[in-house]
C-alpha cells in the first residue's frame, strides 16, 4: 500500500520567524505518518532551525534544490552531504521553476537525483512535461521522456526512495489547477514509463504526487485518482490552518 504523501513547497516565501512559528503551529495537529506522510521544503536557510524544532513531530523537513557534487569550488550552491549531515529527508530536483529560470536540463537532474540517492535520502523529481506527450494508438506517450532521463542509472532498489511529481507547467503559479482527469492522466503515463523501464511490481510501489495550484477546494478530487498519491502545494502550504486543510481532505 502506498501512503500518501503530502508536501508543501515554500519556494522563496516567509522569513525564519514564520516558518519557525509555522513548525510549532502544526507539529502536534499531524497525522500519523503511517497514514499520511507530511513534509515541508524550505529555504536552506531555516532547515536546520525547522529540523530541530520538528524532530518530534511526524513532519519531515525537505530542501528545494541541492547541487550534484558533495563539495568543492561551486560558490553558492547546496551540497547534498551537507543536507543529510543535518537531518534533510527528502530533495525536490527538476522542479518546473528550476528548470526555467535556472535552465536545468535533464542530464543536471539526473547527476543531481545520483547523487541525493548515494547521500541517503529521497528525491522527489518534478516531471514538468509542457505539454510534450501525445496520444498514439489510444496511449499517451512523451514526445521527450523527462522521467527516464531523470532515473537514467538509478537502480531498481533505489526507485523505493524516488518520489516523482507530475507538475504541468501551464499550471505552476497560476491559479489554473488540472482536472482530476488531467492529473491522473499526467500520473498514470509517468507510472506506465516506470513500468517500462523496471517492473509493474516496482512502478505499483513508487508515490507520484501532482503539484500545479493544488488547494484545498481540489485535494481531495485529486487523492481519489489511483494513480495520484499526494501532492506538491505551493501557496496552500504557506499558512498553518490552510496546510493542515490540505492534511484534512478525507473529513
Amino acid at each position: 500500500m502506498r501512503i500518501p504523501f503530502i508536501a508543501g513547497n515554500w519556494k522563496m516565501n516567509l522569513t525564519l520567524s514564520e516558518a519557525e512559528n509555522f513548525v510549532k503551529i502544526v507539529s502536534g495537529r499531524l497525522p500519523d505518518a503511517d497514514q499520511i506522510e507530511t513534509a515541508i521544503a524550505a529555504s536552506p536557510l531555516f532547515l536546520p532551525s525547522m529540523i530541530k524544532l520538528s524532530k518530534d513531530s511526524p513532519l519531515k523537513i525537505a530542501a528545494q534544490n541541492c547541487f550534484y557534487k558533495d563539495n568543492g569550488a561551486y560558490t553558492g550552491e547546496v551540497s547534498p552531504m551537507t543536507l543529510k549531515d543535518i537531518g534533510v529527508s527528502y530533495v525536490i530536483l527538476g522542479h518546473s521553476e528550476r528548470r526555467r529560470y535556472f535552465h536545468e536540463t535533464n542530464k543536471m537532474i539526473n547527476l543531481k537525483v545520483l547523487s541525493v540517492l548515494k547521500n541517503g535520502m529521497s528525491p522527489i523529481i518534478g516531471c514538468d512535461e509542457k505539454m510534450s506527450k501525445i496520444k498514439s494508438n489510444h496511449h499517451m506517450k512523451w514526445l521527450d521522456n523527462p522521467v527516464s532521463e531523470a532515473l537514467r542509472g538509478v537502480s531498481a532498489e533505489d526507485m523505493s526512495k524516488v518520489l516523482i511529481a507530475y507538475e504541468p507547467s501551464w499550471a505552476i503559479g497560476t491559479g489554473r489547477a488540472a482536472s482530476k482527469e488531467e492529473a491522473e492522466d499526467g500520473c498514470s503515463l509517468i507510472r506506465t514509463t516506470i513500468s517500462e523501464l523496471y517492473s509493474p511490481q516496482i512502478a505499483d510501489q513508487v508515490r507520484i504526487l501532482y503539484g500545479g495550484s493544488v488547494s484545498d477546494k481540489n485535494v481531495a478530487n485529486l487523492m481519489q485518482c489511483h494513480d495520484i498519491d499526494g501532492v506538491l502545494a505551493g501557496k496552500a502550504s504557506l499558512q498553518p490552518e490552510k496546510f493542515l486543510k490540505l492534511l484534512n481532505y478525507q473529513k
